[in-house]
Order: C-alpha cells, then sequence, then structure tokens
C-alpha cells in the first residue's frame, strides 16, 4: 500500500499564509510610500520573503494590487450584504441606507491606495480594463439588490434602470470618499453619504419616521 501524502496540506496552508502576509506587507507600503513608489523588493523586504515568495504568487505588482482590491471589493460586498439581510422584496430604503453607511469600510489607508491605482490604471488601458471589470462586479451587487425590490419599492425615475442606479449608488460613494480623503472625517462622510444615498434612491421624498 502506498503511504499516505502528508505535504501537500502544509504547503498549501504556507503559501496561503505567504500569499496573505505578502498582501499585508503590500497594504502598508502601498499607503505609506504610493503605488507607483514602491517597488517588489519593498515589498519582499516588509513581508520577509524572498522575491522567489513573490513570484510564486504573483506576476507583479498589478496583479498583487488587484488580489488587494478584490479583498476590499468582497468586503465590502459582504458589509453590504449583511446589512440588507434582513430585508424582504419590499426594501425600507432609508433603514437600508441608514444600516449599510453604519458599517461600510471608509478606510483612509485604503482609499490612499486606491486612488493611487486608479491614475495608474488611466495611464494603462490594460490595467484600466481590469479595474473597470471588477467595479462592475461590484455595481452588478448593488444592481442586483435593488431589482428584487424594484417591483415593491420604485426608483425615481430619472435614474432609469437599476444598472444606472447602481452606477450612480458608486458614484456618489467615490464622491465621498474624495473628499474624505482631503478632510479626514470619516463621521462626516457617513453622514453625507448617508443623506446623498437616501436622496438619490428616494427621490429626495423620504422622510424620517
Amino acid at each position: 500500500m502506498a503511504a499516505p501524502r502528508t505535504t501537500g496540506p502544509r504547503v498549501t496552508r504556507r503559501r496561503v499564509r505567504t500569499r496573505a502576509n505578502l498582501l499585508d506587507a503590500a497594504f502598508a507600503v502601498f499607503a505609506a510610500k504610493g503605488f507607483g513608489r514602491v517597488s517588489i523588493e519593498e515589498v519582499c523586504e516588509a513581508a520577509g520573503y524572498s522575491r522567489g515568495a513573490f513570484y510564486s504568487n504573483f506576476a507583479s505588482l498589478d496583479e498583487l494590487f488587484f488580489a488587494l482590491y478584490r479583498e476590499r471589493a468582497d468586503l465590502i460586498a459582504r458589509q453590504v450584504a449583511d446589512a440588507l439581510a434582513g430585508d424582504g422584496p419590499d426594501l425600507d430604503v432609508p433603514a437600508s441606507v441608514d444600516r449599510v453607511t453604519e458599517v461600510l469600510l471608509l478606510d483612509l489607508d485604503w482609499l490612499l491606495v486606491k486612488t493611487d491605482f486608479l491614475v495608474h490604471a488611466a495611464r494603462d488601458p490594460a490595467v484600466a480594463a481590469t479595474l473597470l471589470d471588477h467595479r462592475a462586479r461590484l455595481r452588478g451587487a448593488i444592481a442586483d439588490r435593488l431589482a428584487r425590490a424594484r417591483g415593491h419599492t420604485p426608483l425615481p425615475a430619472v435614474l432609469g434602470d437599476t444598472d444606472s442606479a447602481a452606477h450612480a449608488v458608486v458614484a456618489a460613494y467615490d464622491g465621498v470618499t474624495t473628499q474624505l480623503l482631503l478632510d479626514k472625517d470619516v463621521a462626516r462622510a457617513r453622514a453625507w453619504l448617508k443623506q446623498l444615498l437616501t436622496a438619490l434612491l428616494t427621490d429626495g421624498s423620504a422622510h424620517p419616521e
């Protein structure tokens, strides 16, 4: 009988841990220095790994960033989904917006990294295409939730369909977080985002109980 294979799981766990450590180190270095000012060597040094460890997990800094982006996008999607989990088809927009804006990730370091990368992507069509794809997935999740409620909670006519409404929601988030980068006031950003999304999704007609 062949001996049982015992090395696979340990190697897998080690690889997962190495990848996670590289992502954590890259995030810290990107936030401190700016995406375009960081080398692979600096990421490796911060994580305590060799270039070989880096290239066994990522082909480039762009690929590493997209892994970071997916992590944050997935986190935001989970936050939104959890905040809306108790809603039935009859979506209470003001209450839902309250719950979402209370838990939504508004992290200054992440916003710095994301903004740096947006500038980088704007100058590279291939990178921009990948980033646009990730943003489209986030908008798709928002549009899906709005579509499931639309028969019970109509959207303002000016927004058009649910895809357009999802674009508007993401644009509002982008605008508020840009201001947050400058004034560093997270509480104010949450309050402003709540007011803006409520007005946007209810045509300004929602009033507190």
